[in-house]
């Protein structure tokens, strides 16, 4: 039986556990021993992981520019309307070059790192899992990089624990 608490997620898929893109960016490297797995390891795995993060994930030119990422932006809001919803605004990128790919992720890495309360960075408390995540639940008290998977293996560990010991 295997005993790794994020061996029921998708093989080789990226997991979307930390509420913060950066965090979700860093989680891409994870697992311990035999179990590590790197979801960026190849241009169509970052390709995946930014169309899966919900960003845009293609180029309209190769070729790159000079410059820090952050340089790269090229946003702008777009009112968005349709019959069966009021209307919003919706951020949208141009993407100039392959390297523009990246701002919304190195401005996630700079506004956890300007902007975030470290007190609610947490490693998920899973003695065997190595995930991260920014804790937004109203109490501050989440313990697990997911309830479906960590935080239910240590509760059903916990309830058996207790049964054992009656």
């Amino acid at each position: 039986m295997n005993t790794n608490p994020l061996a029921r997620f998708e093989i080789g898929a990226p997991l979307f556990v930390g509420d913060d893109l950066a965090l979700d960016f860093v989680n891409t490297a994870f697992g311990v021993g035999e179990d590590r797995r790197e979801c960026l390891g190849s241009d169509a795995q970052v390709l995946d992981w930014l169309q899966r993060a919900g960003l845009p994930a293609s180029a309209q030119r190769g070729a790159g520019r000079p410059g820090t990422v952050l340089a790269l932006g090229n946003a702008y809001r777009e009112l968005v309307w349709s019959k069966s919803q009021s209307p919003s605004l919706e951020l949208r990128r141009r993407v100039s070059s392959v390297e523009a790919l990246l701002v919304p992720v190195a401005e996630a890495v700079a506004n956890l790192l300007a902007e975030g309360d470290f007190s609610l960075v947490r490693k998920c408390e899973s003695a065997d899992c190595t995930l991260w995540f920014y804790d937004r639940t109203k109490s501050h008290h989440r313990r697990w990089c997911s309830m479906a998977q960590c935080g239910n293996r240590m509760k059903v560990a916990a309830f058996r624990a207790r049964r054992k010991a009656e």
